[in-house]
């Protein structure tokens, strides 16, 4: 095995320590010593030679989930736009209620790790571009009436973020996501260009 090899190694086995750690026992109960340990990788010197710091390593846990999570998001192209559009939010909404890793890792963690403004950040890189083109290809489509997206899609982002957030602090995530899916059908079914 070469050195970059050797390298890419170390580095997987901590974010994936890390990771199972931090959905376990959230960010803020998870010591270094403990990742060094579950990863297998010698001393705290081989986390800190990838990381600059435990956040570090914390984004980048933050960032495989959101990888895995869009890698996850099975939609038909070939559908409606608003549709396409309602089944990948829904299916946020599922995971916000039903993902360990999604739940604690991007919905608990997250905003008190990273801060709010830098995971509002990650949130629209992830999601807004995606949001933008299915509103785009729905206005194209004359499915939503001819409109500017930019904005109505950092609403709807705003919107799924906020319902994802609460279904993962809520008691009953069953209830809420269950609560949150129907008040987002609605509020996408008041977007469509009436036939």
């Amino acid at each position: 095995m070469s050195r970059a090899e050797r390298s890419e190694s170390t580095r997987a086995a901590l974010v994936d320590a890390a990771r199972q750690l931090f959905v376990a026992k959230g960010y803020f109960a998870t010591g270094t010593e403990e990742i060094v340990a579950e990863a297998g990788v010698g001393t705290r010197g081989a986390l800190y030679h990838h990381f600059a710091d435990k956040q570090a390593l914390f984004r980048a846990v933050f960032d495989q989930v959101e990888m895995d999570l869009a890698a996850a998001t099975v939609v038909d192209e070939r559908d409606d736009p608003l549709d396409v559009l309602a089944a990948a939010l829904q299916q946020f909404l599922d995971a916000s209620a039903e993902n360990p890793d999604v739940q604690q890792v991007l919905l608990i963690d997250g905003p008190a790790v990273l801060g709010w403004e830098e995971w509002r950040g990650l949130e629209a890189e992830y999601g807004l571009g995606a949001i933008t083109a299915m509103l785009d290809a729905a206005v194209a489509q004359g499915v939503v009436a001819k409109q500017p997206t930019a904005s109505l899609a950092h609403m709807l982002l705003a919107a799924v973020d906020e319902a994802a957030l609460y279904i993962a602090n809520a008691d009953d995530r069953r209830r809420a996501r269950n609560e949150s899916r129907r008040a987002l059908a609605n509020l996408l079914r008041g977007l469509r260009t009436p036939t």
